[in-house]
């Protein structure tokens, strides 16, 4: 057996069966969505659906909120993450605060971080008790609406308590990686650390930050659980909006549901080339 099939034969039986059940959801789904669903007895193909989910108005404000909260979130987690992975650098505590904050997001779940931000946040959480018992304010309502906001506050804190350390450990491990004659030179050469950090070190950690940008953006894109249990009732996101939809009884809705898949899917495809991308980018630009 040729040595370099080898790898590729032991795995094929696993990967017909996920590659298969992948493909054959997305086929079925991409059928219904052009409106073939002979079960209900829908039997011609048309881009009626796609017209109309299109130009809906609640799709639009769902994807509108889609893209608002994935932006929010993973432009703030950016910040703040590539701030902190600087502070773990300078920091004469490294060992302990890197332990912390690799377990931190791997240990918590999305579920747990999304009842964690109701528990503190919500107008009958901790922090909400705390502020009252200490007088700040009068009652517990006088405290902002946080959780099942419009805007969506609930949610993007959700986020950022996973996705700020996730970017942190990205950077630090680059940062931590960089040839330290660099900044010998530029400090010799006069540069303070202000200068050293925007002129030598973010140059060199942004083909990282940009490729970390467009994991959690699309991450936070697609997520579904986090927006199910903190998200307003209106508007929603686009994956529970599909989901939804996909749980109404009425099969001839499916159509519909299926047309927003196919958008998540496309959408979803379309941040994988991107990511792709700019992995070939940096590839390049590390030689």
């Amino acid at each position: 057996m040729n040595t370099k099939m080898k790898p590729y034969i032991l795995l094929l039986p696993a990967l017909t069966i996920l590659i298969g059940i992948f493909i054959s959801g997305l086929i079925l789904g991409l059928v219904q969505s052009f409106g073939y669903f002979p079960v209900i007895g829908l039997k011609n193909f048309t881009l009626r659906y796609y017209l109309e989910v299109l130009t809906d108005k609640d799709f639009l404000q769902s994807l509108k909120f889609s893209f608002y909260i994935s932006l929010i979130s993973s432009v703030i987690a950016v910040i703040l993450g590539v701030i902190l992975a600087y502070s773990i650098l300078k920091s004469r505590h490294k060992k302990s605060i890197e332990k912390f904050i690799y377990k931190l997001p791997i240990i918590v779940p999305h579920t747990i971080a999304a009842l964690l931000v109701y528990n503190l946040f919500s107008q009958s959480g901790v922090i909400p008790r705390i502020l009252y018992n200490v007088g700040i304010i009068n009652s517990q309502n006088q405290f902002p609406s946080l959780v099942f906001d419009k805007v969506g506050i609930g949610i993007i804190i959700a986020y950022l308590w996973k996705e700020i350390p996730f970017i942190a450990m990205v950077v630090y491990t680059i940062l931590s990686n960089i040839n330290n004659r660099l900044v010998e030179v530029a400090l010799n050469l006069g540069a303070n650390n202000r200068q050293i950090f925007w002129h030598i070190l973010l140059p060199l950690i942004m083909p990282s930050i940009f490729s970390s940008f467009i994991i959690i953006f699309a991450f936070s894109f697609g997520a579904f659980e986090v927006s199910y249990l903190l998200g307003p009732t209106s508007p929603k996101t686009l994956p529970v909006k599909a989901y939804i939809e996909y749980t109404n009884p009425d099969l001839t809705n499916r159509p519909y549901t299926m047309v927003i898949n196919m958008i998540l899917t496309f959408i979803s495809v379309l941040f994988v080339w991107i990511y792709s991308r700019t992995f070939k980018l940096i590839s390049k630009y590390n030689g």
